[in-house]
C-alpha cells in the first residue's frame, strides 16, 4: 500500500501534536510562509530538562518516520538547550527555557502569522 507523504500544513498540525503529548511547553506554530522562504512553518516549544528534550527529539522523529518523513537534517545537542529538526517546510525548535528565552525567535518572526499557541 503506498501512503502519500503529508504536506507542510498537515506535518507542522502533526509535530504539534506530538511534541504536546511529550509535555512540551509553550508550543508555538508560526506560519512563515508570507515572510520568507526559509520553510513553511516553525514549530518552537520548551523542554525543561535534557532527558525531555531527548524524549521529545526521540518521539518526534520516529513517529513522523511512520509517516514515511524523514528529517532533512538534526542539530544541536540536548545540553546545548536548542535542538532543531528541518523537514524542509517544518522547521521544528526545542528548547531549553533559558535559550528560548535568549534568542527569541518568536520575536524575531513576530511578522508570521502565529497559528497554534499552547501554554
Amino acid at each position: 500500500m503506498r501512503r502519500w507523504r503529508l504536506n507542510s500544513t498537515a506535518l507542522a498540525h502533526r509535530i504539534v501534536e506530538l511534541v504536546e503529548e511529550k509535555q512540551a511547553e509553550d508550543i508555538v506554530l508560526l506560519d512563515l510562509r508570507q515572510v520568507s522562504i526559509l520553510a513553511d512553518y516553525f514549530v518552537i516549544c520548551s523542554a525543561t530538562t535534557e532527558r525531555q528534550a531527548r524524549a521529545i527529539l526521540d518521539a518526534l522523529t520516529e513517529e513522523i518516520r511512520k509517516e514515511d518523513v524523514r528529517p532533512l537534517h538534526v542539530e544541536g545537542e540536548t545540553g546545548s538547550g536548542w535542538l532543531l529538526v528541518d523537514y524542509g517546510g517544518v522547521i521544528v525548535h526545542v528548547f531549553a527555557p533559558a535559550q528560548r528565552a535568549y534568542y527569541q525567535l518568536e520575536e524575531l518572526w513576530q511578522h508570521a502569522a502565529m497559528v497554534v499557541k499552547i501554554l
